[in-house]
């Protein structure tokens, strides 16, 4: 599922929607988003499951990118299939995903 993007007004700020389909997170019960806006924390940002889906919101200022993942209740991090692009990370060895505002 896409990337949602609102912006204000004076498009100072984005609300962005991010999702990952339940199927794509390989059986996870719960899933987390992590990334730049949260400091890469695995647990702070739970996201919540409706209809096949796990969804959250966020509110972020515009203007860069963020590199972000998903991470299960198992401790395995995800890539977002429809990420706007991705960069590579020597600490992880692998891509992030990431939302351009």
């Amino acid at each position: 599922m896409p990337l949602t993007k609102s912006f204000s007004k004076d498009k100072s700020t984005c609300k962005v929607g991010f999702s990952l389909p339940a199927d794509a997170a390989g059986g996870a019960k719960k899933l987390y988003l992590a990334g730049e806006f949260n400091e890469w924390n695995p647990t702070v940002l739970p996201m919540r499951k409706a209809k096949g889906v796990f969804a959250a919101k966020l509110e972020l200022p515009a203007g860069s990118p963020y590199q972000y993942r998903y991470v299960t209740d198992e401790g395995i991090w995800l890539n977002d299939t429809e990420a706007d692009c991705y960069v590579y990370s020597a600490f992880a060895d692998a891509d992030n995903s990431v939302v351009v505002l």
